[in-house]
């Protein structure tokens, strides 16, 4: 029966009660004996009331408790959102620098450029002058045609020295497409760069707006609960109020028909049920703690740890892109989804990489269709490859999910499903 149809039903019973008795004409044994009946039953009533009573501050004791890790989740979440806010602060520094970079390169690239096109003019101008009426005339033309054992000998100086200056030329030119080369690598390295961080940058922002997002839904909760808890305490002090009122009324009426014996009523000890009626106890439960337990982890396989690891966290866990790679963040289940994965492997004693690009290389690649649990899962979120789990088995696979922190999803969702690209690695094998 609810706490409301309860009170009702005493309401009713209180009020039958005392309507019968005031109704009683005179004093006579049979009506003093009903009077202590209906005392009787009214005290019954009152510690049904009283239990009741009970119930419902356990209830608020429950809702409060609720309240305050709400709390605490609230303070997680608008914690990681300023780190974030920091992150993407520092990152766009970090564009603005790689762009002045890229700009310097080009300015680079162009001066080298020039230098190649002035030494591609020497060059074929070079080329032009050892040619008659369209035709190429050899070094070794030139050195047969001397007049004499002198001329042949200034032939071969000038003969050597166009060789090596040509040479230089080319080498030069060389260097210079080398270098060239180099550079165009490094500014297209430089841009790629910047088109990941600008990637990632969106993704943030994108997760961001999500966590604003959950941090209003708990608020939004917690003045819920707040109301809820203040409407129940100002029902429950109203009852309380009134029936306490009705007990006072029924023993005034007692007092009243049975005036000779007033005095012997009265100096009834004081811990008596008529002039102290007892509140039971609030009963205290050894370890009725709420909290969830541990997860027992002893003698299972590296598996069964991985997969297992992070469930202290679910609920209790925010995303914070970059975290999970210090202690700090580890005690407060601060984790992105790489920083995460890393973790939990390390609780089974196997080191992976951090990173998203680095755990697609940290197992062998299997095939979707293969996957078991403790197998590494990878999503094209903001990016290829911009979010990973691990596989739990039935469609499901447990990460550190952008909006929600640690938490178990369905790979069949409609948002998951479209996300998933198939890719598989097997750490554990």
């Amino acid at each position: 029966m609810t706490l409301k149809k309860r009170l009702l039903v005493l309401n009713t019973t209180i009020i039958l009660g005392l309507g019968s008795a005031f109704s009683i004409p005179g004093v006579n044994a049979e009506s003093i004996k009903k009077l202590e009946n209906q005392k009787s039953q009214i005290q019954q009533q009152r510690s049904n009331l009283q239990a009741t009573l009970a119930e419902a501050d356990k209830e608020l004791v429950t809702v409060l408790k609720e309240i305050a890790e709400l709390n605490t989740k609230i303070a997680k979440v608008e914690k990681a959102i300023e780190d974030n806010n920091k992150l993407i602060a520092e990152t766009e520094t970090n564009i603005a620098s790689t762009k002045s970079e890229v700009d310097q390169l080009k300015a680079e690239m162009a001066v080298i450029e020039e230098r190649i096109e002035k030494r591609s003019a020497i060059l074929k101008q070079r080329a032009q002058s050892f040619q008659e009426s369209g035709g190429t005339v050899a070094y070794l033309d030139v050195l047969l045609g001397a007049s004499s054992f002198s001329d042949f000998v200034d032939r071969v100086g000038a003969v050597t020295t166009f060789v090596q200056a040509d040479k230089q030329l080319l080498e030069e030119q060389e260097q210079d497409k080398k270098a060239f080369e180099e550079k165009k690598a490094a500014v297209e390295e430089e841009l790629a760069g910047l088109t990941s961080m600008m990637t990632e940058l969106k993704g943030m922002q994108a997760a961001m707006e999500e966590q604003k997002q959950q941090n209003s839904s708990l608020i939004q909760q917690l003045k819920e609960k707040e109301n809820s808890i203040a409407d129940k305490k100002a029902k429950l002090q109203s009852e309380d109020v009134k029936y306490a009122s009705l007990i006072a009324q029924i023993e005034q009426s007692i007092a009243a028909q049975t005036a000779p014996a007033a005095q012997s009523v009265t100096s009834a000890p004081s811990g008596s049920a008529a002039a102290n009626p007892q509140k039971p106890a609030a009963q205290k439960t050894k370890g009725s703690s709420t909290s969830a337990p541990k997860p027992s982890v002893n003698g299972g396989s590296a598996i069964s740890i991985v997969t297992t690891a992070g469930n202290k966290y679910i609920g209790n866990s925010v995303y914070v892109f970059g975290g999970g790679r210090n202690a700090y963040d580890i005690a407060n289940g601060r984790f992105d989804c790489s920083g995460f994965v890393h973790w939990a492997f390390s609780q089974a004693g196997i080191s992976v990489g951090a990173s998203t690009d680095s755990l697609k290389f940290a197992g062998r690649q299997v095939s979707s269709s293969e996957m078991r649990a403790g197998d590494l899962v990878f999503f094209d979120t903001y990016k290829r490859d911009g979010h990973v789990g691990i596989y739990l088995g039935g469609g499901k696979f447990i990460g550190s999910q952008s909006s929600t922190g640690v938490a178990i999803a369905n790979m069949s969702s409609d948002y998951w499903k479209t996300k998933f690209n198939g890719r598989v690695v097997r750490v554990i094998e």
